[in-house]
Parts: C-alpha cells; structure tokens; sequence
C-alpha cells in the first residue's frame, strides 16, 4: 500500500533529541563491562564525546566473503524506491527520541580473517557474509537493517557493519563469480580451503552451497574505535544475538554507539527512501543502501525465480541479470532496470538484437539475419511473452524498456 513519503530526519537530529542516559561521570560508569575474552591492552569502550582521530573507511566496491555458520533468513518483499539521502542514517522521518518500533541490528559472530581482508581493500562497497553451510537460512533482518561484525575472541569487539539486502543460497564457484574478493578472500582455491576448514571436512572437487547474506555500503572501523558489545551479549554466543534498537539501555545504546562512529568519520554511506511493501514497521520509513552489481544480480535472480525470463531455462551457471538501461547509461542496480535472462540473449539484448516491448513481449531485430545469415531458433521467440514476477513494482519499468527499444534496439 502506497504512503506519502515524510522529510528525511537526519541521525544527527536524531541524536541530539535523545536524552543521556549516563548521568554519573565517575570513570565506573565510562567502562566496559569486565570479559573474560578481554585481553589486558584491548582498546576500551570510548567515553562519551570521544577525540575521533584518523578516519574509518566505508565501502563502495564489489564482494564479499565469509562470517556467519548458523543462523536464520528468508525472501522478504523489496521495498519500493523513493528519494535518496546519504549519511549514516538508517531512518528517514524517526521522530525526535526514538525509532520505529521494532527497527532491528544484528551483531554477528564474524571471522577475523575475513574482516582484515576486508577492511584492508579499497572501494568496497558490498559483501558476501557468508554461511559454509547452505542447510539454513537467515530470518533476523529486513532489508535495510544493520548486521553488525563482532570478532572472535580475544578481539571480542564489535569493528563495523553493513547494511541488509537479502539472503540466497548459492554454489561457491557463482558466489565467487558474482562477489570475488568480496567473498573475504583474494582466490576462489582460498574461498574453497576456508569453506571445508569450517565443515570440517577433508578436499574434494563438490562444488559447495553455501548460504549468502548480502550486505550493501559495508563500514570498517579503525582499531581505535572498536567497541564492545552489550553487556548482555554472552561470549558463548556463537553466530550472534538481534537487537531491538528502540529498547533501552542494550539497544539504544548500541545504535548510538554506531551512529557516533559512522557520523564523526563522515562515512559515505548512500542510502534510499524506501517504502516497505508490506508495511513492517507502521508510518517510518526505512532508508535502504544503494546496491552494488553483486547484490543487483542476487535480487534479480531471486526475484525471477532463478528461470529466465524468455525460455524458462533454469540452469543458474548460465543465467545472467541484465540491466535494461546500462549503468555507463545512467542506469542504476535496481530490480524493476533488469531482466534475468540466458547468457545469449543477455548478449544479444545488449547488443541491441533483441529487446523487450512495453507490454513485455520479446521482439528479434532483422538485423540478425542481415548481419549473420542466421538466427532462426531466435526468431521463432520473436512475439513471445515474458515471464514476469508476481510484485507490480520487481517488473520491469516501463519507460526504461522504451528507452531500451528506442536507444539500444537496431529495429
């Protein structure tokens, strides 16, 4: 159902209309809770006002890699695109005080290797966080929230995030096709020797499924800024804990321990309106990160049911989503700018053979015979009607196909 869309309330104006919680200024109630996995020089929880010094760095590149073994998610409804804001705000329109009810993080058990990798490369602007088993889902976020990275111990320390896009289950091989290095590993041999290093099992040539959790515009702290998790968090925790972050003290606490972070460094987080469909949390509205092409072909894969869109094929190592206005065009990773379709009609679609008619029906240039002497198993699709997915706003935009037939399209 639509809503009128409210004017974006910064996190700034968020946080200075909360009221502070710590009013003792004794040094007992600036420290962290004592830990066990607490090493003796770790870095300790900052006080309230910290000196920020050097600079933490946020993501704007492909991939992603390996964090997470047994947790719980499933499909949720994309929501629908409204104006864009950027910052580290979360919430477009959360009145003074408080967010929506219900608004979520989750921080994550998250393996150190995979965070240095990580943190360590330039222009990151997506993940994989991935499961080494596929067998289960992940059910904690909605697409927008934070996941959270909290190092094993002794570096029991919560040292960045991203934000959630979706949860799919992939073989290995089309995980490092679709993330690469940002699968948290610099080859697809060492993505594989870390996969069976989880399972423990011993080498083989399978090619492993493994569960995915997408997560768009990721952030990595400096070492300075680390900090600890709650104090209800338990180190026997062993993938993670959600957090509602509108229930005091844990959660509140814990959002404002990020947002400090992400807007003191002024971290380039580019962020969506969005309108969720369906209404999860009421009136708010959720602000998403935008996608980066890995998460684009994740959704538009999922969305399309993993069959493409003209013949139904659904061997997945040979479907491909397509954008239906290119990025170098102006066109962004969005689901209603693509179309899941076989890697030759992927082709030929971008090469302007092919394209796909306002009322979603496939049209074959004449051009392909000119050019080729061949062609015909193609033109026997010309006319055909496309497969489409069942939510109005995952289907192809109108406007853009025409842009399509009339720009790209060689008639």
């Amino acid at each position: 159902m639509s809503r009128s869309l409210a004017s974006p309330r910064p996190m700034e104006a968020w946080l200075a209309g909360r009221p502070r919680r710590r009013t003792s200024s004794s040094p007992q109630a600036l420290e962290p809770r004592a830990s066990p996995c607490r090493r003796a020089d770790a870095p300790t929880r900052p006080r309230r006002r910290p000196s920020w010094q050097g600079r933490a760095r946020a993501g704007t590149g492909a991939r992603g890699g390996g964090g997470l073994d047994r947790t719980r998610l499933g499909p949720r409804a994309e929501p629908r695109v409204g104006r864009r804001v950027r910052g580290g705000a979360l919430l477009a329109n959360a009145p003074p005080g408080k967010l929506p009810q219900g608004m979520r993080a989750f921080i994550a058990v998250t393996d150190n290797e995979w965070f240095r990798f990580l943190a360590a490369q330039p222009g990151i602007d997506e993940v994989n966080f991935w499961q080494p088993s596929g067998g289960r889902g992940f059910r904690v976020l909605q697409a927008g929230e934070p996941l959270l990275f909290k190092l094993h111990s002794p570096e029991s320390f919560i040292v960045g995030g991203g934000f959630f896009v979706r949860y799919t289950r992939l073989p290995h091989s089309i995980a490092w096709d679709v993330f690469g290095i940002k699968n948290g590993t610099a080859t697809l041999e060492e993505m594989r020797r870390r996969i069976e290093r989880y399972r423990r099992i011993g080498p083989s040539n399978e090619d492993y499924e493994i569960g995915c959790i997408v997560l768009a515009q990721p952030f990595f702290f400096d070492r300075d800024d680390w900090f600890p998790p709650p104090a209800d968090f338990s180190p026997n925790v062993q993938t993670g804990k959600s957090y509602d972050l509108t229930s005091e003290p844990h959660g509140t606490q814990l959002w404002e321990d990020v947002a400090l972070r992400t807007m003191a460094r002024n971290l380039d987080i580019d962020m969506e309106i969005v309108e969720s469909a369906p209404m999860i949390f009421g009136e708010p509205i959720l602000v998403r990160p935008r996608l980066g092409q890995g998460s684009f072909r994740v959704l538009v894969t999922e969305t399309y049911e993993r069959r493409c869109a003209v013949t139904g094929e659904k061997v997945l190592p040979v479907l491909e989503a397509a954008h239906i206005r290119p990025v170098v065009a102006g066109g962004i990773h969005r689901i209603d700018n693509g179309l899941l379709l076989r890697s030759d009609l992927h082709t030929l679609f971008d090469k302007g053979y092919v394209t796909v008619t306002r009322d979603h029906r496939l049209r074959v240039s004449r051009h392909l015979r000119d050019d080729f002497q061949n062609g015909a198993y193609y033109y026997s699709l010309d006319g055909s009607e496309m497969w489409l997915p069942k939510r109005p706003d995952d289907q192809p935009d109108r406007e853009t196909l025409e842009w399509h037939e009339d720009t790209v399209f060689r008639g």
